[in-house]
């Protein structure tokens, strides 16, 4: 089995007077699990649901595996979104739910599901309307999960869950990724735990891709320089610096960009610690409101 290539070109979806998505450009490479990563109201799930062929575009187009998604009998059976509203048989017991989706998604795996429903302690016999909200955000995971779809797309569904829960769906998930490779698209606030996860990262920012790269490539754009206030102060000059801490007579500054041989040795004899900056401070640096856009070479893969 392999993934699903998912492409967006001008990609515009309105609901009335709002733009939820503007001028969308992006691919989301096949066999790869990709963050995808935005503030509230980015447009994050609106992406997912017409990658899914719940909703129409407004303008430009969605393809996956190179076709139209929309009424696509080819291409429907093998894309799973799963919402955290959670698509299920509300008044069927889980079991009857599980049965729907299994009809539907030919590379479904029951034994995962089993494996899957005991981890999380779920019992078939009960009914989603009576489960408690961790409870079904782990149903839906489930169900996500184990139908091993080409292109699965799982918007927010760790809301609910305690962090226990949280992290057994993590390694669940790179699990089952490693041994059936499809493309996996996470939708998350929760950055700083799926950090390790990504391979891929596209973050979307007031409807638009403010960039679209893979995970090591992103970590790169950030740098971060420790020690003496002058010091840092004096290294930093002519630079875009994304965020400063201070500490009594130390400071902390998170740079955009990262340094040449000869910078580094400059920095080391001034006494100052380089580090990397992590994922989640990098994405609140640049979705800030007027904050420095990268280069405009490395904003998209091509």
């Amino acid at each position: 089995m392999t993934g699903f290539h998912l492409t967006a070109r001008g990609l515009t979806v309105r609901y009335g007077s709002t733009t939820a998505l503007q001028d969308v450009d992006l691919d989301i490479r096949a066999g790869t699990l990709t963050g995808l990563l935005g503030r509230n109201g980015s447009g994050k799930t609106t992406l997912l649901s017409v990658a899914a062929a719940f909703r129409r575009p407004s303008g430009g187009q969605v393809l996956v595996d190179g076709e139209d998604p929309w009424e696509n009998e080819r291409i429907a059976p093998h894309v799973h979104l799963v919402r955290e509203s959670g698509d299920v048989l509300v008044s069927e017991r889980l079991s009857a739910t599980i049965s729907m989706v299994a009809d539907a998604r030919p590379d479904f795996s029951h034994e995962l599901a089993g494996t899957l429903l005991d981890r999380f302690e779920l019992d078939v016999r009960r009914r989603p309307d009576k489960l408690s909200r961790g409870k079904r955000s782990a149903f839906g995971i489930v169900l996500g999960l184990a139908s091993r779809a080409r292109l699965t797309l799982l918007d927010e569904v760790h809301l609910g869950l305690d962090a226990p829960s949280r992290y057994a769906f993590y390694d669940a998930l790179v699990a089952d990724y490693v041994e059936h490779p499809r493309t996996i698209v996470l939708s998350s606030h929760l950055i700083s735990e799926i950090d390790r996860l990504l391979e891929d990262v596209v973050v979307l920012d007031h409807g638009r891709v403010l960039l679209s790269e893979d995970a090591e490539r992103l970590r790169s754009h950030g740098l971060s320089v420790t020690g003496p206030v002058d010091a840092v102060e004096a290294f930093v000059v002519g630079r875009t610096v994304l965020g400063r801490q201070r500490l009594g007579g130390t400071a902390q500054v998170t740079l955009l960009g990262a340094l040449d041989e000869t910078e580094t040795r400059a920095a080391t004899a001034a006494g100052l610690e380089l580090g990397p900056v992590p994922l989640q401070d990098l994405f609140v640096h640049l979705t800030a409101d007027g904050a420095p856009a990268l280069p405009a070479a490395q904003e998209a893969r091509p």
